[in-house]
């Protein structure tokens, strides 16, 4: 069974956009693709290591999935590995929770959390 919720990663003007705004369309690579890349929180870190390698200032999203429904597909993308991605516009409503990227001492990913 798939999971409900994956995560967005965001620049801090994307999250901005998605605040004000209350949707997001996606970013450049997201456009380019047709569809907003997520990632499950097993995916994440290579995510990150691969895609925004010594960037600053990043925003992790949680996306409720179930919230988002036929616009969630689950397709292969890095080593045959299914990614969720949506097809439409990623709006604030479905997102759970937001917090600037975060590591904990022990060097893992501190994922937002709800309340």
């Amino acid at each position: 069974m798939p999971e409900s919720t994956a995560y967005k990663v965001l620049t801090a003007e994307q999250m901005s956009e998605l605040e004000h705004a209350r949707v997001f369309n996606g970013a450049p690579v997201d456009l380019a693709d047709g569809f907003i890349h997520l990632s499950t929180a097993d995916q994440l870190q290579e995510t990150l290591d691969k895609h925004f390698a010594g960037q600053e200032g990043l925003w992790l999203a949680a996306v409720d999935l179930d919230a988002l429904a036929e616009t969630v597909k689950w397709e292969p993308s890095r080593g045959g590995q299914l990614f969720p991605h949506i097809y439409g516009p990623l709006p604030l409503d479905a997102v759970t929770a937001y917090s600037e990227l975060h590591y904990e001492p022990d060097g893992s990913l501190r994922l937002p959390v709800t309340g």
